[in-house]
């Protein structure tokens, strides 16, 4: 029979795959293997984020009988499932109480008083003389919460002016 002649392309290709097949299949006789499990963990901390806007009661006519009233807003942003509180203070004002505050201008003052609810039943402080701070729990997104303001009528003793308090909001969760 006559010899068959290799090219060396052929070889070379031969010689290849003989080489890939041999490392496919090439597992070292002493290969052992080991596993464990990774434990991953994170702690979910009880978050809350405050903000207000301003309450303007505008221009107010003390010699109406009628209260002026208008709205401002809290909005309250808590971790999902936290419990809160928001309680607001007398305000800066001395003679004020939660039940009832006073803005000032001057020795001149004009008292004025912040509900949670809209009929202005239920006065929003922080627990003491007669007030109720807001609760909620907390969803993860804003939760926003009118604040109902109400200058009461008959104060004729205040003079024109611009009158101001400020407050302040606490929340506990």
């Amino acid at each position: 029979m006559p010899a068959t002649k290799i090219s060396p392309i052929s070889r070379r290709l031969a010689m290849l795959a003989t080489v890939a097949s041999a490392a496919v299949t090439a597992v070292p006789a002493s290969a052992e293997t080991t596993a464990t499990a990774m434990t991953v963990g994170a702690t979910v901390t009880k978050n809350c984020i405050l903000e207000t806007t301003p309450i303007n009661l505008g221009d107010i006519d003390t010699t109406s009988t009628a209260a002026r009233d208008q709205t401002g807003s809290i909005s309250v942003t808590c971790t999902n499932g936290a419990g809160w509180s928001a309680a607001a203070d007398a305000g800066q004002t001395v003679g004020a109480t939660p039940g009832t505050r006073r803005m000032v201008n001057g020795t001149d003052v004009l008292d004025y008083a912040l509900y949670s609810d809209a009929a202005r039943t239920i006065l929003w402080g922080d627990g003491t003389a007669g007030t109720t701070p807001i609760t909620d729990t907390g969803n993860g997104t804003a939760q926003d919460k009118i604040i109902y303001a109400s200058v009461l009528p008959g104060q004729v003793a205040a003079h024109a002016g611009a009158y101001t308090d400020q407050i302040s909001v606490t929340v506990t969760y």
